[in-house]
């Protein structure tokens, strides 16, 4: 039986998970995040220390519960932090891919966080300003190229970090709340947003959870940004209710070597990422007709010998999967839209049964124009506090 089954009460929130955790394993490793070829690792009771200054340091500057924080980054921990810290203030965290389209400069100046932005780096702090933003605290962690601009909005990472005061805030973080806002571009051309709340987030993680039935001994690893609802809702919301580890890659451009060398257990991804890995593979095999590719068929071929079958996995299946990262992997996930049959067929070849979890969410345009850009005194406007997503509980396809 799931353990979480058994509890009486549960966390309402993203972040009230996170106190459940550093509280129960305080020294398990919870984030693993790879930077200059070394693992680098963090446990549940320092992300409690840090997500709670990073709290008190957002407080300190005017964050209040409603107000909005615009991420444009990779996936890194200081990004994922940052939206924890703004939950727990009873705020919400805008996630924009640095790479997909929500980059585009009209849709990054829809985010309804204006005056609370974290850009990663040189290049995300370009786009931002380039949209016509103006934030009144504009935060970054990778200082090349930036750590001599005289901007007053500009400050890094560490110093957001270190102004807090020490003092926490309360917890104001509830499950009614928009924790998430997401954007992109509907049919017409328009931009459109998405709200989630903790609620919602929990409900779908937690049935993920248990319908896989992940435990806190998961590696899962997050190559991509948290730009997108599934990504929050299926790999983001059962971290922190299963307490397992979430690793992260030094870049997108290490990922596959990176996935490699860490062996993860948990791997969830698009439609997207599954065709890319297969295409991985593919592009490792030799041409089809010759000897050699005849003889990789044979040992795939499910319906040979036990022989075969044997030699196949050993010569074969084992390597395949080792090519791809997939050694140990026991929960293969993609979010939305399904694999092409063929594609499946493949995996499923390899011993990868790639499950289905379907991304109900509903989109509706903005109902409010983007503000005038300009520096902005005070605090950020309340993002409407209401979930725009209000989709039955989701269950395994």
């Amino acid at each position: 039986m799931n353990p979480l089954a058994q509890r009486d009460s549960q966390p309402s929130s993203l972040p009230g998970w996170l106190l459940e955790q550093a509280a129960a394993r305080p020294r398990a490793v919870a984030l693993r995040h790879k930077r200059l070829g070394v693992w680098q690792e963090r446990s549940w009771d320092a992300l409690r220390v840090e997500v709670g200054a990073l709290a008190g340091a957002l407080s300190e500057r005017g964050f209040r519960p409603g107000s909005t924080l615009t991420l444009l980054s990779n996936p890194r921990p200081e990004a994922v932090l940052l939206a924890l810290a703004a939950q727990w203030l009873g705020g919400v965290a805008a996630v924009l891919d640095p790479r997909g389209e929500t980059a585009a400069p009209d849709l990054l100046a829809g985010t309804p966080g204006r005056d609370f932005v974290f850009a990663e780096g040189l290049a995300e702090v370009e786009r931002v300003r380039r949209a016509g933003l103006r934030p009144t605290f504009l935060f970054y962690v990778d200082p090349r190229g930036l750590a001599a601009d005289p901007a007053p909005e500009l400050l890094a990472y560490p110093a957001l970090l270190a102004s807090g005061g020490g003092r926490v805030p309360a917890l104001l973080a509830r499950p009614a709340a928009v924790a998430f806002v997401f954007l992109r571009r509907g049919s017409d051309g328009a931009v459109e947003e998405q709200g989630i709340a903790h609620a919602d987030l929990l409900r779908q993680g937690l049935a993920l959870v248990t319908g896989e039935g992940l435990t806190h001994r998961e590696e899962a690893f997050a190559a991509r940004a948290f730009a997108a609802s599934g990504q929050a809702r299926y790999l983001l919301a059962p971290w922190l209710a299963a307490g397992f580890c979430l690793n992260f890659p030094e870049s997108l451009e290490t990922r596959d070597i990176d996935r490699r060398e860490l062996g993860p257990t948990l791997v969830a991804g698009t439609v997207e990422t599954w065709l890319r890995l297969a295409n991985l593979v593919q592009e490792r095999l030799p041409a089809p007709g010759t000897w050699l590719r005849r003889c990789i068929d044979r040992g795939l071929d499910p319906h040979a010998d036990g022989l075969s079958r044997l030699l196949g996995h050993w010569l074969v299946r084992r390597p395949l999967r080792d090519v791809l990262g997939f050694t140990r992997t026991r929960v293969p996930l993609i979010v939305g839209e399904p694999l092409p049959e063929t594609s499946a067929q493949f995996f499923a070849t390899l011993g990868i049964v790639v499950r289905n979890w379907t991304e109900a969410a509903e989109w509706k345009a903005q109902a409010r124009p983007p503000r005038a850009a300009g520096p902005v005194e005070g605090a950020a406007p309340a993002f409407e506090r209401r979930s725009l997503s209000s989709a039955p509980d989701v269950q395994p396809v």
